[in-house]
């Protein structure tokens, strides 16, 4: 399942973390998350993020603590 919310490619922006599908990388949810936005405000800047695949990261992120 991690394999269809996020991905990485040393062709796709050097390599970093994206959501699948994207070229959006993952550290934006978590910088715009940090400065107070809410994640309706992410999801309106980055359209072609689902609300799934960024909900499903939070979670990854939650189970690697």
């Amino acid at each position: 399942m991690k394999d269809q919310i996020l991905h990485s490619d040393p062709e796709i922006m050097g390599g970093e973390l994206v959501f699948a599908g994207t070229r959006v990388p993952v550290y934006n949810l978590f910088d715009y998350l940090e400065a107070g936005d809410l994640l309706d405000e992410f999801l309106e800047q980055f359209p072609s993020v689902s609300r799934e695949q960024a909900v499903a990261a939070l979670e990854l992120t939650k189970e690697g603590e």
